[in-house]
């Protein structure tokens, strides 16, 4: 086939040779498809890209949703005891007429431990979203067996203590000798009690912060 004696010119398409005529449809169907993909397929793939990612996404919000609703009753049996602990600890926080008969359970649980109190001082109040802490700054003289007596002590109490800050030293170290049958070790601490505030008490302690800041 010599494609130098074809006439061109699309009036005499018809006269073409076969070969040439499909291999014209063949490109002027490729350009079409072409252009229909670039104009409307691609966006609608993109589409339906995003839709697939968004199916899966949905199931796997249905699985996690269908293990929960499977398990609620456990769930609810958890909240539960949860609430439960949350009640027992609080009950174990003083209301504010108790706070004294806790600082005097502090002081007997020192002096039953066999300790001797250089001092003893309760400080301001901190209040925090439901409860108020109560520090107490001790220092007290003692055997090693009398400090560790004393710490678990206050950890038996059936109220709520921390003791934080804890720095034990000899009494020498201290600035004094220990003087014949005089106990060796000072402890000086940082002791925390703490109060339940009630919702009244909670709200004013938070405006009060409030205004603080």
């Amino acid at each position: 086939m010599n494609l130098a004696k074809i006439n061109w010119d699309l009036e005499y398409a018809g006269s073409w040779p076969t070969p040439v005529k499909l291999a014209v449809i063949g490109l002027l169907s490729a350009v079409l498809a072409s252009v229909w993909y670039y104009l409307d397929t691609r966006a609608q793939l993109v589409e339906l890209e995003a839709q697939q990612r968004r199916e899966l996404e949905l199931k796997e919000t249905f699985e996690l949703k269908q293990k929960k609703a499977v398990n609620l009753e456990e769930y609810k049996l958890q909240l539960a005891d949860i609430e439960k602990t949350f009640g027992d600890l609080l009950r174990q926080l003083p209301d504010r007429t108790q706070v004294p008969d806790l600082l005097v359970d502090v002081s007997q649980t020192g002096l039953a431990s066999g300790l001797e109190f250089e001092l003893f001082k309760p400080g301001g109040e901190v209040s925090k979203e439901f409860y108020a802490e109560l520090p107490i700054e001790i220092r007290v003289v003692g055997t090693y067996m009398e400090l560790g007596a004393f710490v678990s002590g206050l950890a038996s109490l059936p109220r709520i203590v921390t003791v934080h800050n804890v720095k034990i030293a000899s009494r020498s170290v201290d600035g004094t000798a220990p003087k014949r049958g005089e106990a060796g070790l000072v402890m000086t601490a940082l002791v925390k009690t703490y109060r339940y505030l009630d919702d009244g008490a909670a709200t004013s302690s938070s405006a009060a912060e409030r205004r603080r800041r």
